[in-house]
């Protein structure tokens, strides 16, 4: 079988060299164009719905956007209390040390004189 002839394959068969030809383009063409539509559909179907993950599901755009504005408000607040502890710390400091500050607090916020001292209050008129 040294010179023999390969037979051709009979109308509608494939050989094994046309094997991987016919499978990727068939005869007709239209399996083909048929399948890139359903993939170009599944991969926009998956585009969108990865863009709407992305913009309005859990962890997406929005929530990161409203999550730094709540951390920018806390930083405000969190600044604004720490600026008050600061005062209210020296001012338990002033306390702690001397009685001048105890006696300035007692004239300014109660009203209170030393003994023999003479309150005088000025009304202004308007």
């Amino acid at each position: 079988m040294q010179g023999a002839v390969p037979s051709a394959p009979a109308r509608g068969e494939t050989g094994p060299a046309d094997t991987p030809h016919r499978a990727l383009y068939p005869r007709n063409g239209y399996a083909t164009i048929g399948a890139m539509r359903w993939l170009v559909a599944i991969l926009v179907g998956l585009l969108v719905l990865l863009q709407y993950k992305l913009w309005l599901g859990d962890g997406g755009i929005g929530e990161v956007r409203r999550i730094r504005q709540a951390v920018a408000r806390q930083e405000r607040t969190n600044a604004e209390l720490e600026e008050r502890n600061e005062a209210l710390r020296g001012e338990v400091k002033d306390l702690k040390q001397g009685l001048e500050a105890i006696e300035e607090r007692a004239r300014s916020e109660l009203g209170m004189v030393k003994d023999g001292e003479i309150f005088y209050q000025v009304v202004e008129e308007h």
